[in-house]
């Protein structure tokens, strides 16, 4: 992660789904618009089973609401159920 950029959303899987960070940065960049995105990946103590996932972006990406839409989508369209979250400024 580029040290200008800020954590935009977090989010799980259901179902045992799975993503790796390829595919996972390839559905950012086109949600966001932008090429300057990174993503991480975080088991947590006691929750192995659903890894929560970290999408990066540089501070003041335009059009918050839109980039959420386009990534809801562009996540269904893959078949991903994801529990997806907005990170506070």
């Amino acid at each position: 992660m580029s040290r200008h950029q800020i954590a935009l959303f977090t989010f799980t899987l259901s179902g045992g789904g799975s993503i790796g960070p390829d595919a996972l940065r390839e559905i950012w960049k086109r949600a966001s618009g932008s090429n300057n995105v990174s993503v991480g990946r975080k088991l947590l103590h006691g929750n192995r089973d659903r890894p929560v996932y970290t999408l990066y972006a540089a501070q003041g990406l335009a059009d918050l609401r839109g980039v959420e839409m386009r990534l809801r989508r562009l996540l269904e369209a893959t078949h991903l159920n994801a529990s997806l979250s907005v990170l506070p400024p």
